[in-house]
Protein backbone atom coordinates (compact mmCIF):
# COMPACT_ATOMS: atom_id res chain seq x y z
CA UNK A 1 0.00 0.00 0.00
CA UNK A 2 1.34 3.43 -0.96
CA UNK A 3 2.15 5.97 1.74
CA UNK A 4 0.22 9.23 1.99
CA UNK A 5 3.17 11.20 0.55
CA UNK A 6 3.42 8.78 -2.39
CA UNK A 7 -0.30 9.22 -3.07
CA UNK A 8 0.10 13.00 -3.03
CA UNK A 9 2.97 12.66 -5.51
CA UNK A 10 0.60 10.75 -7.82
CA UNK A 11 -2.08 13.44 -7.36
CA UNK A 12 0.46 16.17 -8.23
CA UNK A 13 1.59 14.19 -11.29
CA UNK A 14 -2.02 13.90 -12.48
CA UNK A 15 -2.55 17.65 -11.97
CA UNK A 16 0.58 18.41 -14.03
CA UNK A 17 -0.50 16.01 -16.78
CA UNK A 18 -3.91 17.72 -16.89
CA UNK A 19 -2.31 21.15 -17.38
CA UNK A 20 0.31 20.02 -19.93
CA UNK A 21 -2.18 17.96 -21.96
CA UNK A 22 -4.67 20.83 -22.14
CA UNK A 23 -1.94 23.19 -23.39
CA UNK A 24 -0.92 20.76 -26.15
CA UNK A 25 -4.54 19.97 -26.99
CA UNK A 26 -5.44 23.65 -27.09
CA UNK A 27 -2.60 24.54 -29.46
CA UNK A 28 -3.45 21.66 -31.81
CA UNK A 29 -7.20 22.31 -31.76
CA UNK A 30 -6.91 26.06 -32.35
CA UNK A 31 -4.37 25.55 -35.16
CA UNK A 32 -6.41 22.94 -37.04
CA UNK A 33 -9.65 24.76 -36.22
CA UNK A 34 -8.34 27.86 -38.01
CA UNK A 35 -6.64 25.85 -40.77
CA UNK A 36 -9.75 23.80 -41.60
CA UNK A 37 -12.27 26.55 -40.72
CA UNK A 38 -14.10 24.38 -38.19
CA UNK A 39 -15.61 26.50 -35.44
CA UNK A 40 -16.36 23.52 -33.18
CA UNK A 41 -12.70 22.47 -33.10
CA UNK A 42 -11.53 26.07 -32.64
CA UNK A 43 -13.93 26.58 -29.73
CA UNK A 44 -12.85 23.28 -28.20
CA UNK A 45 -9.25 24.47 -28.35
CA UNK A 46 -10.06 27.75 -26.61
CA UNK A 47 -11.91 25.79 -23.93
CA UNK A 48 -8.75 23.73 -23.38
CA UNK A 49 -6.79 26.92 -22.66
CA UNK A 50 -9.40 27.98 -20.11
CA UNK A 51 -9.12 24.55 -18.51
CA UNK A 52 -5.39 25.24 -18.07
CA UNK A 53 -6.21 28.10 -15.67
CA UNK A 54 -8.49 25.78 -13.71
CA UNK A 55 -5.85 23.05 -13.78
CA UNK A 56 -3.23 25.36 -12.30
CA UNK A 57 -5.65 26.08 -9.45
CA UNK A 58 -6.05 22.33 -8.85
CA UNK A 59 -2.28 21.84 -8.96
CA UNK A 60 -1.88 24.55 -6.33
CA UNK A 61 -4.66 22.94 -4.26
CA UNK A 62 -2.97 19.52 -4.19
CA UNK A 63 0.39 21.05 -3.21
CA UNK A 64 -1.32 22.93 -0.38
CA UNK A 65 -3.21 19.83 0.76
CA UNK A 66 0.03 17.86 0.91
CA UNK A 67 1.64 20.56 3.06
CA UNK A 68 -1.25 21.60 5.31
CA UNK A 69 -3.93 18.93 4.85
CA UNK A 70 -6.60 21.62 4.36
CA UNK A 71 -9.18 21.05 1.59
CA UNK A 72 -10.78 24.50 1.85
CA UNK A 73 -9.87 26.82 -1.01
CA UNK A 74 -7.43 29.64 -0.42
CA UNK A 75 -7.38 33.08 -2.09
CA UNK A 76 -5.29 31.90 -5.08
CA UNK A 77 -7.70 29.07 -5.90
CA UNK A 78 -10.76 31.31 -5.59
CA UNK A 79 -9.20 33.89 -7.90
CA UNK A 80 -8.30 31.16 -10.42
CA UNK A 81 -11.92 29.97 -10.36
CA UNK A 82 -13.25 33.49 -10.94
CA UNK A 83 -10.83 34.08 -13.84
CA UNK A 84 -11.83 30.68 -15.25
CA UNK A 85 -15.52 31.52 -14.91
CA UNK A 86 -15.11 34.88 -16.68
CA UNK A 87 -13.12 33.24 -19.50
CA UNK A 88 -15.81 30.58 -19.96
CA UNK A 89 -18.51 33.26 -20.20
CA UNK A 90 -16.52 35.17 -22.83
CA UNK A 91 -15.91 31.95 -24.76
CA UNK A 92 -19.61 31.07 -24.68
CA UNK A 93 -20.63 34.51 -25.96
CA UNK A 94 -18.02 34.42 -28.75
CA UNK A 95 -19.05 30.94 -29.88
CA UNK A 96 -22.76 31.80 -29.87
CA UNK A 97 -22.20 34.89 -32.04
CA UNK A 98 -19.86 33.02 -34.41
CA UNK A 99 -22.19 30.00 -34.65
CA UNK A 100 -25.20 32.17 -35.51
CA UNK A 101 -23.15 34.00 -38.14
CA UNK A 102 -22.00 30.70 -39.69
CA UNK A 103 -25.58 29.39 -39.73
CA UNK A 104 -26.85 32.53 -41.47
CA UNK A 105 -23.96 32.81 -43.94
CA UNK A 106 -23.84 29.07 -44.69
CA UNK A 107 -20.14 28.80 -43.82
CA UNK A 108 -18.80 25.27 -43.46
CA UNK A 109 -15.45 23.59 -42.64
CA UNK A 110 -13.06 22.31 -45.27
CA UNK A 111 -12.72 19.11 -43.25
CA UNK A 112 -13.33 17.94 -39.68
CA UNK A 113 -10.84 15.06 -39.79
CA UNK A 114 -8.63 16.57 -37.11
CA UNK A 115 -11.65 17.18 -34.92
CA UNK A 116 -12.28 13.43 -34.94
CA UNK A 117 -8.65 12.65 -34.12
CA UNK A 118 -8.33 15.23 -31.31
CA UNK A 119 -11.72 14.35 -29.80
CA UNK A 120 -10.94 10.62 -29.84
CA UNK A 121 -7.56 11.14 -28.17
CA UNK A 122 -9.10 13.51 -25.62
CA UNK A 123 -11.77 10.97 -24.65
CA UNK A 124 -9.08 8.35 -23.96
CA UNK A 125 -6.88 10.74 -21.94
CA UNK A 126 -9.80 12.16 -19.93
CA UNK A 127 -11.09 8.66 -19.17
CA UNK A 128 -7.66 7.70 -17.81
CA UNK A 129 -7.35 10.90 -15.77
CA UNK A 130 -10.83 10.46 -14.26
CA UNK A 131 -10.08 6.87 -13.27
CA UNK A 132 -6.71 7.69 -11.72
CA UNK A 133 -7.96 10.81 -9.90
CA UNK A 134 -10.86 8.89 -8.36
CA UNK A 135 -8.49 6.11 -7.34
CA UNK A 136 -6.00 8.42 -5.58
CA UNK A 137 -8.82 10.56 -4.16
CA UNK A 138 -10.42 7.52 -2.51
CA UNK A 139 -7.04 6.29 -1.23
CA UNK A 140 -6.42 9.70 0.40
CA UNK A 141 -10.02 10.07 1.55
CA UNK A 142 -10.07 13.43 -0.27
CA UNK A 143 -13.43 14.77 -1.43
CA UNK A 144 -11.58 17.61 -3.19
CA UNK A 145 -9.59 15.30 -5.49
CA UNK A 146 -12.66 13.16 -6.22
CA UNK A 147 -14.57 16.36 -7.02
CA UNK A 148 -11.79 17.35 -9.42
CA UNK A 149 -12.21 13.98 -11.15
CA UNK A 150 -15.90 14.75 -11.60
CA UNK A 151 -14.94 18.12 -13.12
CA UNK A 152 -12.74 16.28 -15.62
CA UNK A 153 -15.90 14.50 -16.82
CA UNK A 154 -17.02 17.83 -18.29
CA UNK A 155 -13.94 17.78 -20.55
CA UNK A 156 -15.01 14.33 -21.70
CA UNK A 157 -18.51 15.66 -22.45
CA UNK A 158 -16.98 18.38 -24.61
CA UNK A 159 -14.89 15.76 -26.41
CA UNK A 160 -18.00 13.71 -27.21
CA UNK A 161 -19.75 16.83 -28.54
CA UNK A 162 -16.75 17.61 -30.77
CA UNK A 163 -16.57 14.00 -31.94
CA UNK A 164 -20.28 13.93 -32.81
CA UNK A 165 -20.09 17.25 -34.69
CA UNK A 166 -16.91 16.27 -36.54
CA UNK A 167 -18.17 12.81 -37.50
CA UNK A 168 -21.52 14.26 -38.50
CA UNK A 169 -19.93 16.69 -40.92
CA UNK A 170 -17.55 14.12 -42.40
CA UNK A 171 -20.45 11.71 -43.00
CA UNK A 172 -23.14 14.10 -44.24
CA UNK A 173 -21.18 17.26 -45.23
CA UNK A 174 -23.87 19.52 -43.81
CA UNK A 175 -22.17 22.77 -42.81
CA UNK A 176 -24.68 23.59 -40.07
CA UNK A 177 -23.57 20.52 -38.08
CA UNK A 178 -20.29 22.25 -37.19
CA UNK A 179 -22.10 25.42 -36.08
CA UNK A 180 -24.62 23.42 -34.03
CA UNK A 181 -21.75 21.56 -32.37
CA UNK A 182 -20.22 24.94 -31.52
CA UNK A 183 -23.49 26.02 -29.87
CA UNK A 184 -23.43 22.90 -27.70
CA UNK A 185 -19.82 23.66 -26.72
CA UNK A 186 -20.91 27.24 -25.91
CA UNK A 187 -23.69 25.87 -23.68
CA UNK A 188 -21.27 23.66 -21.76
CA UNK A 189 -18.79 26.55 -21.46
CA UNK A 190 -21.52 28.79 -20.03
CA UNK A 191 -22.44 26.08 -17.50
CA UNK A 192 -18.77 25.70 -16.55
CA UNK A 193 -18.48 29.45 -16.08
CA UNK A 194 -21.49 29.54 -13.77
CA UNK A 195 -20.21 26.58 -11.76
CA UNK A 196 -16.75 28.16 -11.43
CA UNK A 197 -18.23 31.23 -9.78
CA UNK A 198 -20.42 29.05 -7.54
CA UNK A 199 -17.37 27.07 -6.41
CA UNK A 200 -15.38 30.24 -5.79
CA UNK A 201 -18.12 31.42 -3.42
CA UNK A 202 -18.66 28.04 -1.76
CA UNK A 203 -16.21 27.44 1.08
CA UNK A 204 -17.04 23.78 1.55
CA UNK A 205 -17.03 22.42 -1.99
CA UNK A 206 -13.64 22.09 -3.65
CA UNK A 207 -13.18 21.35 -7.34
Amino acid sequence: MKSKQSLFQVAIFLAVITVVYNIIEGIAAVYFGLEDETLALFGFGLDSFVEVISGIGIWHMVLRMRKYGDEHRDHFEKRALKITGSAFYLLAIGLIISSIYNLISGAHPETTFWGIVIAGLSILVMWWLIREKIKVGKALGSDAIISDANCTKVCMQLSFVLLAASLGYELFEIGSIDAIGSLFIAGIAFREGRESFEKANNKDECC
